[in-house]
């Protein structure tokens, strides 16, 4: 059955081009960006991506919805939730988070969504990180990037061992996959660097890649004394390996890292993280709860190792899509529409929801089974990247996100 595209209006009542170019050198190369920041300070922007369609419902649960508990019986997070105000608590898992909203560093948007994104988790997760309609051939971060060309340059950087599409195009970037520990003093990285010296492209690119791994050997073995416990420090090697945990301390050491690569002077301005493990169709509760712990702990890792500069940051985390209002038979739900995006940062504008709730009322769910949007992600992507990175509002509807002038940004959110 086709999905009819679902309407972002407020309710009447109330709210994812150099590949990888040294694969022998365990981790993906490419070029680094060289575009410029408007704002006289490198301000910080990390995306993170909830791969598999995380459930908005338990992320920011809505105890004060009537239908809610009714709908999601089992799975039903109320008196467990850490409380925000009268309509929406938060997972009991994301402490950290609590704990920055309470402060005035982050806000929520409880039911966003793409255009039309259907729910193919392929094709929604191209629509969320082209934002182009049928074109994939590039990602509107990158997009961004480009747009900025005055100034200091803007470094980006994908964590894992793909760069994702919402940071390919016309700006190289370079990308770093933890958990993979490679000796850049060997011979090999030397005679392909030797071998590509003259090449205009890969020469490049394999120099920043080495660059980027010769900075990641230097932060792991930083955390290897910083967290020791032991006269005799883990080896870099090692601790590398840990990064690949599903453990909170695994995310929280994965998220000083990455700080490290952003605390540099020529470090990443723009990163891209990609969490996946999202799409709980079974036993939700607990598989949940294991992902949104170790997201908590990478925030806070984060946090904590940008010091300072963790005000000049800004945290997105988003999904593709959401899940269905209502339980299936097996504890799970499935494929949705809404859901809810975390705005996090040290910079941000106290304030309360991003966008409208439209209950969770029979008849205001979307197609009879899932939490309706009532705005367009598009509309917090472009406010964030106006207000936070300086990008221009033309460029923001035409080549960011082409055709998008009707989704206009979210303001007044740093």
């Amino acid at each position: 059955m086709t999905s009819s595209a679902p309407v972002f209006a407020p309710p009447p009542l109330s709210r994812r081009r150099l590949l990888a170019a040294g694969a022998g050198l365990g981790l993906g190369l490419q070029m680094w960006g060289a575009r410029a920041l408007a704002a006289p300070q490198r301000r910080k922007f990390v995306l993170v991506i909830l791969r598999g369609a995380a459930d908005g419902l338990s992320i920011t649960p809505p105890v004060g919805d009537r239908a809610y508990a009714p709908l999601r019986r089992e799975l039903a997070i109320t008196e467990a939730a850490l409380p925000l105000d009268g309509d929406f608590g938060l997972h009991p898992e994301l402490k950290t988070v609590h704990r920055l909203i309470g402060a005035g560093q982050g806000r929520f948007a409880p039911a966003v969504a793409m255009p039309a994104a259907g729910r193919s988790h392929f094709e929604a997760q191209d629509r969320l990180e082209a934002a182009a309609g049928s074109d994939v051939s590039s990602g509107w971060l990158n997009r961004a990037m480009a747009s900025l060309g005055r100034g200091a340059p803007v470094e980006g950087l994908s964590v894992g061992p793909v760069a994702p599409l919402v940071l390919r195009g016309q700006v190289a970037t370079s990308s770093w996959s933890p958990g993979r520990a490679v000796e850049t003093a060997a011979r090999l990285p030397m005679l392909v660097q030797d071998l590509y010296a003259d090449d205009p492209l890969l020469g490049p690119a394999l120099a920043r890649g080495l660059k980027t791994e010769v900075l990641a050997q230097a932060n792991l073995a930083r955390l290897a004394v910083d967290t020791a416990d032991t006269p005799e420090a883990p080896n870099a090697a090692r601790l590398s390996r840990t990064l690949q945990g599903d453990s909170r301390e695994a995310a929280t050491r994965l998220g000083d890292a990455v700080a490290g690569f952003m605390r540099e002077e020529t470090g990443a301005d723009v990163v891209a993280i990609s969490l996946d493990g999202f799409d709980t169709h079974a036993n939700q509760a607990g598989a949940l709860s294991r992902r949104l712990a170790y997201l908590d702990a990478l925030i806070g890792g984060l946090q904590g190792g940008l010091g300072q500069g963790w005000g000049e940051t800004v945290v997105l985390v988003v999904t593709e899509f959401g899940r269905t209002a209502r339980v299936n038979g097996t504890l799970g739900t499935d494929h949705g529409t809404a859901s809810t995006a975390l705005l996090l940062g040290g910079g941000l504008k106290p304030g309360g929801i991003i966008g409208d709730w439209p209950t969770l009322k029979e008849a205001r769910l979307f197609e009879n089974r899932d939490l309706a949007p009532t705005a367009d992600l598009r509309s917090l992507f472009k406010g964030v990247l106006a207000e936070h990175m300086g990008v221009d509002r033309r460029a923001l509807d035409t080549t960011i996100f082409p055709d998008s002038a009707k989704a206009p940004p979210i303001l007044g959110l740093v």
